[in-house]
């Protein structure tokens, strides 16, 4: 058997409680791997393919990189807050090794969280195009550049045009990325059970746009108008989607990804605890 640990290089705590789970899980007799980092583990491959378990602590944006780098290959992940708000983990730190030693057990819920598979466009300064493919756990954001312009863009889910919008971007979220930007920008709280999508206007520029849900099948596309050729990003889970230097996003097609992440958690009911605690009570309670 063997544990991948991704920590948060950037949390002293997070890395101390890493080296201490290290030297638990080798007199368990399970081998361990780390997250690649540029000064501790620079050649450490960034990837989980031959891994039983990843374990994740720090926040949700730790958990967050380690879904990318299982992404869909279906490795388990265990995420163990050192995070503000631990919406995606399953325990804190002093419940570390036990955690750890239920997960190896396979006595932990198991929750499936629906991904996406986006394809960006994007258009060179001679005219000329390519294509750029990324995962999602959470979800795809088309928004304004740096000067601050509105974007102008149309929307069409599975060939049917919606409407063209103006405004600040637009989210395509998972179920598990819901409470993320997509919630920010007036989307619903979807249970994770939901596997379509949610789609959500930023700061449209009309009162009629409102949020919508596709169906697991659907295809979401989101192109830019060439009469607004104003700047504008792609970014997927938070990170700007990779690009050459001098071109722009005209076009992205998201769509539900071939595989699932595969969360664990203590019950059935850790989502609707973590909605309570974080959304309708005081985070940390």
């Amino acid at each position: 058997m063997k544990v991948l640990i991704v920590p948060n290089y950037a949390r002293e705590d997070a890395v101390e409680s890493a080296g201490r789970l290290e030297d638990w899980l080798l007199d368990e007799g399970v081998d361990v791997a780390w997250a690649k980092s540029t000064k501790l583990f620079p050649n450490a491959p960034e990837s989980a393919s031959d891994c039983d378990l990843v374990v994740s602590l720090g926040g949700d944006g730790t958990l967050l990189r380690a879904a990318r780098i299982v992404g869909y290959e279906g490795v388990p992940i265990l995420g163990i807050s050192y995070g503000h708000l631990g919406f995606l983990t399953a325990a804190g730190p002093d419940d570390l090794f036990e955690t750890v030693r239920d997960a190896l057990a396979g006595e932990l819920h198991v929750s499936r969280r629906a991904t996406l598979d986006v394809e960006c466009e994007f258009e060179r300064e001679d005219g000329t195009t390519y294509v750029s493919n990324c995962f999602a756990l959470n979800d795809f954001a088309l928004s304004r550049g740096g000067m601050g312009n509105m974007v102008e863009f149309d929307v069409s889910v599975s060939g049917r045009h919606i409407d063209r919008l103006r405004g600040d971007g637009f989210v395509v979220s998972t179920a598990t990325g819901s409470t993320g930007y997509a919630l920010a920008a007036g989307g619903p709280i979807v249970t994770p059970e939901f596997t379509g999508m949610v789609c959500v206007p930023i700061a449209p520029h009309t009162i009629l746009a409102r949020a919508f849900l596709t169906s697991p099948a659907d295809v979401v596309e989101i192109e830019m108008s060439p009469e607004r050729p104003v700047r504008r990003h792609f970014f997927a889970d938070g990170r700007p989607v990779l690009r050459e230097k001098g071109s722009r996003g005209v076009r992205a097609t998201v769509r539900r990804g071939p595989g699932d992440i595969v969360l664990l958690d203590r019950n059935s009911q850790s989502f609707y605890d973590s909605v309570s605690r974080v959304f309708y009570g005081q985070v940390g309670k």
